[in-house]
């Protein structure tokens, strides 16, 4: 099993979640997250102050799935993460040692 992280573009979340739907992929964790990377943040102006904004708001997505299902979910993810812009984010994959549902003890594969 492997557990992929993406952190992108809050407003792509909705296409993100409708495109792993598609490959097959029924469960996910979203976290609201602030970050930034190359893009360094950006200056806003309020109340005639202007004053620099280093973490933007982002949305990390989380999910695990069979290795067999990985390369389409991260494929569902790039594409649909997407803009061609600066700050469309990052995808991390890691291994995954044991899942386990609580619910009913189910443990590996089956409990994902």
């Amino acid at each position: 099993m492997k557990k992929i992280e993406a952190i992108v573009k809050p407003f792509k979340l909705e296409e993100i979640k409708e495109a792993l739907t598609e490959v097959g992929i029924e469960g996910l964790t979203v976290i609201e997250v602030k970050g930034f990377g190359r893009q360094k943040g950006h200056t806003e102006i309020y109340r005639g102050s202007e004053y620099t904004v280093d973490f933007l708001p982002k949305v990390k997505i989380e999910v695990v799935v069979r290795e067999a299902a990985l390369e389409q979910a991260i494929k569902a993810i790039i594409t649909s993460a997407k803009t061609g812009k600066i700050g469309d984010g990052k995808v991390f994959v890691l291994p995954v040692e044991q899942a386990i549902r609580i619910r009913t003890e189910e443990t590996g594969d089956k409990a994902i």
